[in-house]
This record gives C-alpha cells, sequence and structure tokens, in this order.
C-alpha cells in the first residue's frame, strides 16, 4: 500500500521543490497524508471538470500542473470556481497536489516535452536553474531542428503535434522564413522574449503572448534582431508533459495505476474566424 505521504517523497524526488519560483504555490492542496493511494489522475489544470472525472475513474489523487489556490483566497464557499472544486475533490476522498514551475525546469520538464516532439538537438535551457553547475536544466528550452524548415511548416507540424483547440497556431513572420534555431517555453513565456538565446533564435514559440510585448518583439523581428513568433494553447502546450509525468510516476511507484485526462481544459470553445 502506498500513502499520499509516499507520493509525495516520489513527487519531490522527481520535481523538487527548491525548483519552483519565488511566486509559485505547487505542493500538496488538499488531503489526508496517511491516506492510501491507489490510482492518481493527471491534469494540466484543477478544474470542474477534471476533479468529476477524477473521482468518476476512481483516482485518489488528482495530480495537476497549474496550482488552484494560485493568489491569496479568502473563501472555498462553495459558490467560489475553487470552493466548488475543493468540495467536489474531498467528497469524493480524492487528494490535490500540483506541481508547476518545479515541473518546469527539470530535464524531463514541460519545454522538454516539446522540444522531443520536434526533435531538437543541442538542448539548452533558456535560463539555467540556480545552483545548477552542469546548466541543463532551467526554464525554457534553444536548440537546433536536425534540418531547415519554413516557418509555415514548423507552424503545421505543431498544429499536428499538440491538441487541437480553438484558437489553433497564431504566426507572426514570414511564411517562407527559414528556421533551425528555435526557442521555446511551454506556457506563458512573454517574460523572456529578450532573453538573448531567444532573441537569437530564428524562432519563438511559446503561449499568452499578450499584444503590446508581442508587436514590440515582431517590429524588431522586421528590423532583424529577433525571431518569428509562433503563439500556441498554454494548456495545449504544457497537456503534452503529462505522458512524461505518468511515466515517471509509474516508474517511482509500482503497483499505482497513474492515468491522464484527455479533456481539453483550454477555455475557448470555438473561435470564427474572419
Amino acid at each position: 500500500m502506498v500513502t499520499l505521504e509516499a507520493v509525495g517523497a516520489a513527487v519531490e524526488a522527481l520535481w523538487p521543490l527548491s525548483g519552483a519560483s519565488g511566486w509559485d504555490s505547487p505542493g500538496l492542496v488538499s488531503g489526508d497524508p496517511t491516506a492510501t493511494v491507489g490510482r492518481i489522475h493527471l491534469a494540466v489544470d484543477a478544474v470542474l471538470d477534471t476533479a468529476d472525472e477524477a473521482i468518476e475513474v476512481g483516482a485518489d489523487l488528482l495530480l495537476v500542473h497549474h496550482p488552484l489556490l494560485f493568489h491569496g483566497v479568502t473563501s472555498v464557499a462553495e459558490s467560489t470556481t475553487k470552493g466548488a472544486v475543493l468540495a467536489r475533490l474531498i467528497r469524493g476522498s480524492c487528494a490535490l497536489l500540483a506541481a508547476h514551475t518545479n515541473a518546469d525546469v527539470v530535464g524531463t520538464g514541460t519545454s522538454r516535452a516539446i522540444a522531443a516532439r520536434l526533435g531538437l538537438v543541442d538542448q539548452a535551457p533558456l535560463e539555467t536553474s540556480s545552483g545548477d553547475s552542469t546548466g541543463t536544466t532551467g526554464l525554457g528550452i534553444v536548440g537546433r531542428l536536425p534540418q531547415r524548415v519554413t516557418l509555415v511548416a514548423l507552424a503545421r507540424a505543431l498544429a499536428d503535434i499538440l491538441p487541437p483547440v480553438a484558437g489553433g497556431v497564431r504566426v507572426a513572420g514570414a511564411s517562407d522564413r527559414v528556421i533551425q534555431t528555435v526557442a521555446l517555453c511551454g506556457g506563458a513565456g512573454d517574460s523572456l522574449l529578450d532573453n538573448p538565446s531567444v532573441v537569437g533564435a530564428d524562432v519563438y514559440i511559446t503561449s499568452d503572448l499578450r499584444h503590446h510585448p508581442a508587436s514590440d518583439a515582431r517590429d524588431r523581428m522586421l528590423l532583424g534582431q529577433g525571431p518569428a513568433l509562433v503563439d500556441v494553447s498554454h494548456w495545449a502546450s504544457e497537456w503534452l508533459w503529462l505522458d512524461t509525468a505518468a511515466a515517471e510516476l509509474r516508474a517511482a511507484l509500482p503497483g499505482v495505476e497513474v492515468s491522464v485526462s484527455e479533456l481539453r481544459t483550454d477555455p475557448w470553445d470555438f473561435a470564427v474566424l474572419q
């Protein structure tokens, strides 16, 4: 029998909390550390749909990427979204745990999952983790494609790799631009637009690019001072990591069943093209 405390120790070994950003709030959100865990269900987000799914499949733990209690809250009343999610999980005897930026920075983290699907070689983090003398862990990835491709071909490859969402894949740059050096950051990555490895890349792939930073970056590209941009769904970019996480948990916790949610928790349901 494996306890929630033992699962927590395995999670800490895989994705140490010491690697989390100072503003982050990963870790155990709810659950009895002495409770038995026979099944773990993985999802990107702790939302009503994934909470219901975890209970329906008989999970004892919902392990998510995004922390539910990210910012301070003063109420978990069931009239609030966070309270409703927690109440459903607690009533269903399902614990909740998050592995966020601590899972981003490891050598098998969220950006690495995208890089592996693209076949990038000579990979290195965009920002190396503090105290890492090897330069192998950190936020984001820069690497090279084995062969040069056009920007539109790369965008189409991403559309095939990522699960489909209403927003699709958005691109800034000439369709025939030649791409070999790729910088990427799973999840929101506009804070890295000025990173030297991003500026020196042929393309930067990330999510949640806001209008003004993206507009400025596009102008820099037109001046020959920065990369083309590819903006993908935040959820989709991090969903790819779940299979890797599941495999690592199965290896660390023999006998514990691990499943991956295929529910789309990207917030948009449809788009009308103009």
